[in-house]
C-alpha cells in the first residue's frame, strides 16, 4: 500500500468519524432521589376492593446544570388513588439521571434535557410505582407512557404566561 493510500483511508475514517451523529444525551447515572408510598385506609380499603379507584397523576419535570455539559433531570410523579371519598394510596417519586450533553445553545440544552431525558428516564420509573403500588397490597399501576414534547410545551407556555402577567402588573 502507498502513503498516499493510507492517507486516503485515514481521511475516509475521519470523515465516517465526523459525519456520525453526536448522540444528544449521554447517561452517566439515574437514580431515586424520593420515594413515598401511603396506605391510610389500610386494611379496610384492600378488604372492599369492589369498585375501580381514580387516579389523579401529577408529571413535573425539572433540570438544573451541574457542570458545564452536565446536567441533573428530575421526573416528579405523584399518583393519588381514591374509592369513593377514600384514599386509597399515594405514591410519589422522584427519579433522576445525570446527563452529559455535547455544546449546544441554551435554549437547545433545556429542551433536550426536558424531553430526552425524561424519555429514557420514565420506563424505570413507570416499574417502581408500579413495584411499590403491588407492594402496598394493590394491583400495580401502570402508567401509560407520556407525551415529553406536548409536556415541555406546556411547561414553556406556562412561564410565557407567568412572564407576561408579570410584566402586565409591573
Amino acid at each position: 500500500m502507498s502513503d498516499e493510500t493510507i492517507n486516503q483511508a485515514e481521511d475516509a475514517a475521519e470523515e465516517a468519524q465526523s459525519a456520525r451523529p453526536v448522540p444528544p444525551l449521554v447517561v452517566n447515572m439515574q437514580y431515586v432521589k424520593d420515594l413515598s408510598f401511603e396506605n391510610p385506609n389500610a386494611p379496610r380499603i384492600l378488604a372492599s376492593a369492589s369498585e375501580q379507584p381514580k387516579i389523579d397523576l401529577q408529571v413535573d419535570l425539572q433540570a438544573q446544570g451541574l457542570a458545564d455539559n452536565v446536567a441533573e433531570v428530575q421526573i416528579r410523579l405523584r399518583a393519588e388513588a381514591t374509592v369513593g371519598d377514600a384514599t386509597a394510596f399515594i405514591a410519589e417519586l422522584v427519579y433522576a439521571g445525570v446527563f452529559t450533553l455535547p455544546p449546544m445553545p441554551a435554549e437547545t440544552q433545556r429542551a433536550v434535557l426536558l424531553i430526552e431525558g425524561p424519555r429514557l428516564l420514565f420506563p424505570f420509573a413507570r416499574q417502581i410505582i408500579a413495584d411499590v403500588t403491588a407492594q402496598g397490597g394493590f394491583p400495580p399501576l401502570l402508567l401509560q407512557p407520556l407525551d415529553f414534547v406536548d409536556l415541555y410545551r406546556r411547561q414553556v407556555l406556562s412561564q410565557q404566561a407567568e412572564m407576561g402577567d408579570a410584566q402586565g402588573t409591573a
